[in-house]
């Protein structure tokens, strides 16, 4: 009995961490299966599917957020972009990953029928980008700094891959944020990414929490 309430006590006390992937990703991706992996044991890591519409996406991980209480957020790609603006309202430290900024740009070229990367729950892995969505990120984008507090310019951390080929916003980061970070990666890191780059600055967020 009293190890049950240990090993109860024990997850009580572990931190959480939100994990947001990217557009064309689930929370079945290698980044999310590396952290679970990575902090198994010592976090507790939330991996959901993110809705595709961004104003759907972050209204559920506003409510993700209320119902899990996480100690940190890590996004990447379009996740860090969602985790940009919910963090400071949400009074949570957050890892960016290759934030894209600019989701329309990246949307533009690829309008059309697609598949997800990686395996999503309810089994759907088909989506159409269309103008209707593009108009919904460019809302987003328009406000997407509006929640910046003076109070989170050294909360919210940058991580940015130096052979990334698709996002290049650590100057528009710098505008609001102080604390930049380069990995030798792509834009969508690898699992091995993951622990050395990723994980380590998780660990100091944490520790500052």
């Amino acid at each position: 009995m009293k190890i049950a309430n240990f090993a109860d006590d024990l997850i009580c006390f572990m931190k959480k961490i939100l994990f947001l992937h990217g557009f064309y990703a689930s929370g079945q991706c290698i980044p999310a299966v590396a952290l679970h992996e990575a902090f198994e044991g010592r976090a507790e890591v939330i991996t959901p599917d993110l809705p595709m519409h961004p104003k759907e996406a972050v209204r559920f991980i506003r409510e993700l957020i209320n119902r899990e209480q996480p100690d940190l957020l890590i996004g990447n790609s379009c996740g860090a972009f969602y985790a940009q603006m919910v963090a400071p309202v949400a009074g949570i430290p957050a890892l960016l990953g290759n934030p894209h900024f600019r989701m329309t740009e990246f949307l533009k070229q690829r309008i059309g029928e697609h598949q997800y990367k990686s395996p999503r729950k309810d089994g759907n892995q088909n989506f159409v980008i269309d103008e209707v969505l593009i108009e919904e990120f460019a809302e987003m984008e328009a406000i997407q700094f509006d929640c910046c507090r003076p109070d989170f310019q050294d909360r919210i951390w940058g991580l940015f891959g130096e052979q990334d080929t698709l996002a290049h916003f650590e100057p528009l980061f710098l505008l609001h944020y102080n604390r930049s970070f380069h990995f030798p990666g792509a834009h969508t890191p690898t699992a091995e990414d993951v622990c050395e780059w990723y994980v380590p600055l998780a660990e100091k967020m944490l520790s500052l929490a």
